[in-house]
């Protein structure tokens, strides 16, 4: 049980743990290129380590050092057969991407994972990987993992996705590695383009026009540095720290600024935040920038269509923000927060009420009507990590003890989480 109670104020300078994402996917194609990709700023958050321990399991070797993590690229056809299942544990980016890259490979292997991962949706993959001539299967028949594929040569398409998904558009994009002619993926929107940028920068042939995304296949991906910056969905529980906690100022170092991921800074512009970016730079494609928040008063939004994709993650921080903002915030066109960790709709909902929220669950999303005193309560985390952390943040700015149960959730994506908090 991790125990919250409310600050008079915050103060200090954090930097957030690397980009998940980006940790995510440097390893995978440091994993299929040729020579030592070297990683720093590495997320050593648990579903970052499952992703070490699938390509360890099929013969790669990684150093996972204090201060970098070192990837021995074996080439796009170098993978080994792993012994036995492929566990990625919670990692649903695990999953989605290496399926698609077990698809072409010259070996059977079967990925699984925990509770959390065998109740999320697949179907959305297996229809674009099937679609390629993939042999993938859910082995329960319900859709989920675990998943049995048979590598294959696969063929390249045009597929459109009903979804914007980086992970479905990534798995296509990296199965199309393996493909006999240029794979594309299109999009009802455009969701974070880490895949595309990092192909393109360890030697693939990556197009972009729109919404549509097109690779060519068979290139030699090259070894490459990667310095990952920092994590904005990670970064965001602060940005809301900083905005809500009375008397605050706080500096957020190194942060990732990617156009399709800061749907977050344009939220919080838009509610009236103290906010600005210092020191803007770029590493490896990335856009990077230190963010100064500052104690703001706020105002309701409406959050939707092609926003959503950009700070998906970042929508249940932005519910509790609304909860202490004036007026109305509209949350829709964000059916994809129900097949997260847990269904965070509900989870927003509950939690909320139970801290004297007004709000309502839709469809799609939901409204709340800010503006009430929230007083502490007994949160229900469901093992998600982002709704542990959301409600570390309310907690600073209600009245009361605020008491999160299996708090330690938050190391899926940010291990000293609290200790970072407490240091403000």
């Amino acid at each position: 049980m991790i125990c919250i109670t409310p600050k008079k104020h915050l103060q200090g300078e954090i930097l957030v743990p690397g980009d998940k994402s980006i940790s995510h996917r440097a390893v995978m194609l440091g994993a299929l290129a040729k020579g030592r990709t070297r990683i720093t700023h590495f997320l050593q958050g648990a579903d970052c380590l499952s992703t070490i321990a699938c390509f360890r399991a099929m013969g790669v070797e990684i150093e996972n050092l204090p201060d970098e993590v070192l990837v021995h690229g074996r080439g796009l056809h170098g993978l080994a057969a792993p012994a036995g299942a492929l566990d990625v544990g919670n990692s649903g980016t695990t999953a989605r991407l290496l399926s698609g890259i077990l698809a072409g490979q010259s070996f059977s292997s079967t990925i699984t994972g925990d509770a959390s991962i065998q109740s999320r949706p697949m179907g959305r993959i297996i229809t674009p990987l099937s679609a390629m001539g993939a042999s993938i299967e859910s082995e329960k028949g319900n859709g989920c993992a675990p998943l049995r594929i048979a590598g294959r040569p696969l063929q390249g398409v045009s597929y459109t996705s009903p979804v914007a998904s980086a992970q479905v558009k990534s798995c296509v994009l990296l199965a199309g590695l393996y493909a006999d002619k240029e794979t594309s993926v299109t999009e009802p929107y455009l969701s974070r383009n880490h895949t595309e940028l990092m192909l393109s920068y360890f030697g693939a042939t990556v197009t972009s026009q729109d919404t549509t995304v097109t690779i060519l296949p068979g290139p030699t991906l090259t070894a490459r540095e990667i310095a990952v910056p920092g994590d904005i969905s990670s970064a965001a529980y602060f940005i809301a720290a900083g905005l809500l906690v009375p008397d605050s100022e706080i500096l957020l170092r190194h942060v990732g600024i990617n156009p399709t991921r800061d749907g977050m800074l344009r939220v919080c512009r838009a509610m009236g935040a103290d906010m600005e970016l210092l020191n803007v730079s770029h590493t490896g494609g990335e856009p990077t920038a230190d963010i100064l928040v500052r104690t703001s008063p706020l105002t309701g939004v409406t959050i939707g269509g092609e926003l959503i994709p950009t700070l998906i993650d970042e929508l249940p921080i932005l519910a509790v923000m609304a909860a202490f903002a004036q007026g109305e915030t509209i949350i829709k066109d964000a059916r994809e927060l129900k097949v997260k960790e847990s269904n965070r709709i509900d989870a927003m909902v509950q939690n909320l009420s139970a801290m004297g929220a007004d709000i309502t669950a839709t469809e799609d999303g939901m409204i709340i009507r800010g503006g009430r005193p929230l007083h502490g309560a007994d949160i229900r985390t469901n093992l998600d990590h982002r709704i542990a952390m959301s409600f570390a943040i309310a907690g600073l700015a209600a009245s009361g003890e605020t008491r999160i149960a299996q708090g330690e959730c938050v190391d899926i994506s940010y291990p000293g989480f609290y200790q970072a908090l407490e240091s403000l």
